[in-house]
């Protein structure tokens, strides 16, 4: 089995597919909040406590970070604690069979690039547009030729949720759910309104520009797939999402290792 590491500033993302290919299934999946001091040993407990008494059928590993101390941990932690693999660290230099046509590739984060990789042979032939939800909102476009043309990166949810909590006294964290109405009759309601609906607001403008403004992307074809642990909290709010894929990130992690294999 293939255990895939998806490290986010927020939290980490563990799935185990069994097979490959056209027969691969997502096994099983966890999320853990990410601790940006973790070791190599640390690390390792707490995936393979996780994996439990599966721990013994993975075989390899694929990991990605946009942390990178955690990258450099499980560069050490691998080896250690799950063998030679093969195990695949996603970074700059690694061959993913996506062209990114931007101007300096190596600044463009892993996970963007494995979701590109992903929509593109999950809905092929077809431009797509990937909404990432987590710490910050992604919002990126690929070719129907599978490139990675660049896209839109606004902060996210947990992040100006946060922010607003910091910089005003009167106002507190709430539960992020749809409020009875658009206009808030008290502040909790009010604040509902303005983050989710805010919110999914800014995901429809930016699909729109992207559609009107870049060539090839205005027609019916172009699928818009949301991903990310805050995409639940949105996707019904958005009128220009498609798709819901919440392993879109891991599904690219695995195709990323197996073409990794073949060559």
């Amino acid at each position: 089995m293939l255990l895939t590491v998806d490290i986010g500033n927020t939290n980490i993302h563990l799935g185990v597919f069994a097979g490959s290919g056209d027969h691969a299934e997502l096994v099983r999946d966890w999320r853990i909040h990410t601790q940006q001091n973790y070791t190599a040993d640390e690390l390792a407990l707490l995936l393979r406590g996780m994996l439990g008494a599966d721990v013994e059928q993975v075989t390899s590993v694929a990991v990605l970070s946009t942390v990178p101390s955690l990258l450099r941990e499980m560069r050490v932690m691998l080896p250690r604690y799950f063998g030679a693999g093969p195990h695949v660290l996603l970074e700059p230099g690694v061959r993913t069979g996506v062209p990114l046509l931007v101007d300096n590739p190596k600044e463009i984060g892993t996970d963007r690039v494995a979701n590109a990789l992903a929509a593109h042979e999950n809905y092929p032939d077809r431009p797509c547009i990937v909404v990432a939800c987590g710490t910050a909102t992604v919002v990126d476009a690929v070719s129907a030729k599978g490139e990675f043309l660049g896209g839109a990166i606004a902060p996210g949810i947990d992040l100006a949720v946060q922010s607003l909590s910091e910089h005003t006294v009167t106002v507190r964290k709430v539960e992020l759910q749809p409020p009875r109405s658009v206009v808030g009759k008290n502040t909790v309601e009010a604040l509902q309104s303005g983050i989710l609906y805010g919110f999914a607001g800014q995901v429809d403008g930016l699909v729109e520009r992207i559609r009107r403004d870049i060539p090839g992307f205005g027609g019916p074809e172009v699928t818009v797939v949301a991903t990310g642990y805050l995409a639940p909290l949105i996707f019904d709010e958005c009128h220009s999402l498609s798709v819901h894929h919440p392993h879109l990130t891991l599904d690219g992690l695995r195709r990323v290792h197996e073409r990794a294999r073949r060559r």
